[in-house]
C-alpha cells in the first residue's frame, strides 16, 4: 500500500554537511579518524559543540564509540542502521520529528576493509571473509556485485541496448568529479577509454563498479526551526522513503519493471510537493552503472530501456572526449562524481552534494540558484531509497 501521508514534511532540516574527501587506496588512518574529522568539521560549520548533540546515527564506528570519541555528554537517541545512507536519514529525521532528540549528528565512514580490495580477492584466506560462513565463491552465488552483473546482462538483452548506455554513466561521473577536489578519481575519461577498459564481469568493466575508498561524511539533522537559527541555509527534508518488494533478493526479483525502485518512486512522488520537472539537481545512485540507468527510467525521465538514448539527447560533449548529462540543458546528474568517481560512499556522498548544492556551497560545481534536489539512493532489491530536499 502506498500512502501520501507525510506529517514530517519540511519539519526537519539538514543544517550542514561536511566531508574529509576520499582516497582510492588503503591509508594509514582508521575509519574512526575519518568519522571524527568529518563530525568535527560539520559541528564547527554549524556553530555547534558536542554538548549540543543529543542524537547519533551512523554506520561504523558504533554510536557509543562515536559518543565517547567526540566527548558528547548525553544522548537520548542513537541508531546504527544498515547502509545505504538513506536508512540513516529516515531514522534521524523520524527521531527528530518524534521528539526523541533535537540535534542528530549523522555520519558515515567509507573504508577499504581487509577483504574489500583487489589483492584480497586473489588471497584464498582473505577472500573467504567476503562470502560468509558458507564460503561459496562468486559468481556461483548470484548475490552482491554478481547480482548486478546478472541484471545488467538482462538489461542489455531485454532492451537491446549497447554497452555505451552504461558507459555514459561512467563518463558523466568522471567529468563531474574533475571539478570535485575531494573525489578519488579525477583524470579525464572518454567513451573510448571506457570501452577499452578491463572487463571485470561481463558486461560490467572496471569503470562500471564503484571505487572502494577511505574517507568520511557527516551531517547535522535538526528541527526546521533550530536549523533556521544556525549559520547556513537550512535544507528541508520534504519527503524520505524506503522502498522494497516482497521478492527482495538479487536472484528472486521478478523483473526490471518490478523491484524496490518502483516502490520508492511511487511513494516518494505521492509524499513530495514537487517532482522531476521542478528539480535543479539530480543525485542518482550509481554503485553499478546499470542502477543509475534504472533510476532515470523509474523516476520518469524516459521509458524502460531508453536511459541511454535519453542521456545522448541531453549530453553536453567536450572537445577532449569527456562530457556530462545536463537534463534539459540545466539539471546535472551527480555533479560530485558519484560512486564511480568520487568513491563508494553508499549514498552519503550523494546526500552531501545535494545539501551543498542547495546551500550554494558547491564551488565550481554549483548549479545556479539551486532550490530543489531529488536524491535516489540504493539499488534494486532491499535497499532502494528516495529523498526530496528543498532550500529553506
Amino acid at each position: 500500500m502506498i500512502s501520501a501521508r507525510n506529517p514530517m514534511k519540511d519539519r526537519v532540516a539538514i543544517a550542514g554537511a561536511a566531508t574529509t574527501g576520499f582516497q582510492p587506496r588503503n591509508t594509514d588512518r582508521s575509519q574512526a579518524s575519518y568519522v571524527a574529522e568529518a563530525c568535527k568539521a560539520v559541528l564547527s560549520q554549524c556553530g555547534l559543540t558536542p554538548r549540543d548533540v543529543d542524537g547519533l546515527c551512523g554506520s561504523l564506528p558504533s554510536a557509543p564509540a562515536v559518543q565517547n570519541m567526540l566527548g558528547i555528554p548525553e544522548v537520548t537517541w542513537s541508531a546504527n542502521p544498515m547502509i545505504p545512507f538513506g536508512n540513516h536519514v529516515a531514522a534521524a529525521v523520524s527521531a527528530v520529528h518524534s521528539g526523541l532528540c533535537d540535534v542528530v549528528l549523522a555520519y558515515h565512514g567509507a573504508y577499504r576493509m581487509a577483504w574489500n580490495t583487489g589483492s584480497a580477492l586473489k588471497d584464498p584466506f582473505r577472500r573467504g571473509a567476503a562470502f560468509g560462513s558458507a564460503g561459496i565463491p562468486q559468481p556461483e552465488s548470484v548475490a552482491g556485485s554478481v547480482g548486478y552483473t546478472a541484471w545488467a546482462s538482462r538489461y542489455i538483452y531485454e532492451f537491446g541496448v549497447p554497452r555505451t548506455s552504461l558507459g555514459y554513466v561512467a563518463v558523466n561521473d568522471r567529468t563531474n568529479a574533475m571539478a570535485n577536489p575531494g573525489a578519488a578519481m579525477r583524470d579525464p575519461l572518454t567513451m573510448d577509454d571506457y570501452l577499452a577498459a578491463r572487463m571485470i564481469r561481463e558486461p560490467l568493466c572496471l569503470y562500471d563498479m564503484d571505487i572502494a575508498v577511505d574517507g568520511g561524511d557527516a551531517f547535522i539533522i535538526t528541527t526546521a526551526e533550530r536549523a533556521a537559527d544556525l549559520p547556513l541555509p537550512p535544507v528541508l527534508v520534504n519527503a524520505v522513503v524506503l522502498g522494497m518488494t516482497d521478492k527482495n533478493d538479487e536472484d528472486q526479483s521478478r523483473s526490471l519493471r518490478q523491484h524496490g525502485q518502483q516502490v520508492t518512486v511511487e511513494a516518494l512522488k505521492a509524499k513530495s510537493d514537487f517532482w522531476i520537472d521542478d528539480v535543479d539537481v539530480l543525485l542518482a545512485y550509481d554503485g553499478f552503472s546499470v542502477i543509475a540507468l534504472n533510476w532515470l527510467e523509474n523516476l520518469g525521465f524516459c521509458d524502460p530501456g531508453a536511459a541511454g538514448a535519453f542521456i545522448e539527447d541531453n549530453w553536453v560533449a567536450n572537445d577532449d572526449g569527456t562530457g556530462r548529462l545536463m537534463i534539459k540543458g540545466r539539471v546535472p546528474l551527480n555533479p560530485h562524481g558519484g560512486s564511480l568517481s568520487e568513491g563508494g560512499t553508499q549514498g552519503s556522498g550523494h546526500l552531501r552534494e545535494a545539501v551543498h548544492q542547495l546551500q550554494h556551497l558547491a564551488g565550481n560545481r554549483q548549479v545556479p540558484d539551486a532550490e530543489r534536489a531529488l536524491v535516489a539512493i540504493g539499488g534494486f532489491f532491499f535497499n532502494a531509497e528516495g529523498i526530496t530536499l528543498r532550500r529553506g
